[in-house]
């Protein structure tokens, strides 16, 4: 099935192009042209590649521990395309082993029944530090077992990220990881710079929300965030919510970082898509939602209401970056960190058709995963 999009303008990954004609063919991008028959949508915004996220909690107002299935993922995933969010990993932070197996079910059912916009699952944890656990349950978590390996191993997950503390999982453990097909990254560490390059060196590729839940970069001691400002190799995931990491200290790990390692997250949580008053329970304990701020009744940040269109805004209108690089950093970079760019991030001949159309504020207009519009109105009448 063939159909044809206008763009007033359309940014492709790399440049910013006018009065684009966009065909797409059975979900993917046919030609740059018009197809003779094909019924035609102008859209008057900003055409993009859909954003990917690599981190999302909970959306819908369902959380993905506290619903590990089909059902919740599919409500996470609906809740978040509407800012655009073409692909994201559903996150599980510290749970137990059943919870971490209904999740693991839960992800390789919703992959095989093409659940839009799922590309595979994250764990966040169990293998963290205690002291940087933020709101992570103390009691949950451990050090790596074969149970928990056993999970991570599965090759009916798709892709796989585990975040981790290296000061608890071997550089050994973090090999056999890899070798599975896991991407580690690093993240609610205390470890010094050493460790955390001696995990670098043992195939970890990315760093957790950087400069939040792990060891500071002091003069005589880089720490974590020390040696993530330094890899050249590794990603960074990137809260842009004005809470998590200040606009200055965002800016400098920009500067430090080549670019393309710098990508991203929302950390989000179940208000994403709900009303202003929406709190919930997280392990017992009550979230409280003030405006776009989450935090435990015991004072820390837990998670955040944020998502992808609101973080590409604030990257351009607080950290002044120019909208090309901050679309690029919601879509192509984090599809080069999970290994999947040659598909999705771009807007080129042969990739999927996921898309983003955005106005003059930076809202979303629609969302299009392989073609087919799940949100918004385009200008032809037709609603979307």
């Amino acid at each position: 099935m063939r159909s044809t999009l206008i763009a007033a303008r359309l940014f492709d990954g790399e440049c910013f192009h006018h009065d684009v004609p966009l065909t797409i063919e059975d979900g993917h991008i046919l030609a740059f042209d018009t197809v003779a028959g094909v019924k035609e949508t102008r859209h008057t915004g900003t055409i993009a590649p859909g954003f990917i996220d690599v981190q999302v909690n909970g959306g819908g107002g369902m959380l993905f521990n506290a619903h590990p299935s089909v059902h919740g993922i599919e409500v996470i995933g609906r809740a978040h395309a509407r800012f655009g969010t073409t692909g994201f990993l559903p996150t599980l932070i510290t749970d137990d082993i059943d919870v971490m197996t209904k999740a693991a079910d839960a992800v390789a059912k919703a992959l095989a029944k093409g659940s839009p916009g799922v590309l595979g699952v994250h764990f966040e944890g169990p293998h963290l530090s205690v002291p940087k656990k933020g709101v992570h349950p103390a009691a949950a978590i451990r050090e790596i077992s074969e149970a928990e390996l056993a999970i991570f191993c599965r090759q009916d997950l798709g892709i796989k990220v585990v975040t981790l503390a290296p000061e608890n999982v071997s550089p050994q453990k973090i090999q056999t990881l890899v070798a599975a097909g896991v991407k580690v990254c690093l993240g609610h560490s205390n470890a010094d710079y050493a460790t955390v390059q001696a995990a670098l060196n043992a195939g970890a590729t990315g760093f957790t929300h950087l400069f939040n839940a792990m060891s500071p970069l002091g003069s005589r001691e880089p720490g974590m965030v020390g040696a993530a400002l330094e890899s050249e190799q590794a990603w960074c995931g990137l809260i842009v919510d004005g809470h998590h990491v200040h606009p200055a200290a965002a800016r400098i790990a920009l500067r430090a970082k080549p670019q393309g390692k710098v990508m991203l997250v929302t950390d989000a949580m179940p208000p994403v898509g709900m009303a202003d008053e929406v709190s919930f329970e997280l392990f017992g304990t009550q979230v409280l939602r003030v405006g776009d701020r989450l935090n435990a009744v015991t004072g820390e940040l837990a998670g955040c209401v944020l998502d992808m269109a609101s973080a590409v805004n604030n990257t351009v209108n607080m950290l002044g970056l120019p909208l090309g690089e901050a679309l690029r950093m919601a879509a192509l970079y984090p599809a080069q960190f999970l290994g999947i760019d040659a598909h999705v991030g771009r807007i080129a001949l042969g990739h999927k058709a996921d898309m983003v159309v955005l106005d003059e504020q930076l809202r979303v207009q629609a969302t299009y995963l392989a073609g087919n519009a799940l949100a918004g109105k385009a200008v032809a009448g037709c609603t979307l």
